[in-house]
């Protein structure tokens, strides 16, 4: 991880500097996940300033696995008061959702390597997210769509407590598909206007 990269030397990956990708990704988190409400527990953490963004030169899942546990164990060692959650954007590797989907696979399997099962744990947006039986098209994708491929390392104690004083939480997925089936594809474009997360 690395300093700012909108001014990338001649042999860095072509793609957004760290500035540009944080960037987006804090609109995207503003607008759609927490200005949609499609995850009831975000504001309360993003507002307390409890939501670290980490940025991943990785250009190889090699180099992002291990940055993926340096982020892992700063989660683990850090007061959740300071740092309650991070998003690690990584826009360089894994653009194909399936290899991205591939490698959710070894983000669990280091967190049990690192005897971090049970404290911490992997979620995952990308911007060409699909679930299963859908269309690449259906809008209901949107849900767990970010402007890049993007890690998101949460605590368990966070979410337990989250979903406990959540009235309803298993309505909460019905309740996001639907919210984007009233939206639309045009505005959830409309949305983030010039700047929308493709």
């Amino acid at each position: 991880m690395h300093d700012t990269r909108d001014d990338l030397p001649g042999d860095a990956p072509a793609g957004p500097g760290e500035a540009q990708a944080i960037a987006a990704t804090r609109q995207w988190l503003e607008k759609a996940v927490i200005g949609l409400n499609l995850c009831p527990f975000a504001k309360a953490v993003y507002v307390k300033d409890q939501v670290r963004f980490a940025f991943s030169d990785a250009t190889t899942p090699e180099q992002l696995i291990e940055q993926l546990g340096e982020e892992l164990l700063r989660l683990r060692d850090t007061p959740a008061a300071q740092v309650d959650t991070t998003l690690l954007v990584h826009p360089y590797v894994l653009q194909d959702f399936l290899d991205y989907n591939d490698f959710l696979d070894q983000a669990d399997a280091l967190v049990e390597a690192l005897e971090l099962d049970g404290e911490l744990q992997v979620a995952s947006f990308h911007p060409d997210y699909q679930f299963a039986d859908s269309r690449p098209d259906d809008i209901e994708n949107y849900s767990n769509r970010a402007p890049f491929p993007t890690l998101h390392l949460l605590r368990e104690d966070s979410v337990s407590r989250a979903v406990e004083a959540y009235p309803d939480p298993d309505s909460i997925v019905e309740r996001n598909y639907a919210t984007l089936r009233q939206l639309g594809l045009e505005g959830w474009r409309q949305l983030f206007g010039a700047d929308r997360p493709a």
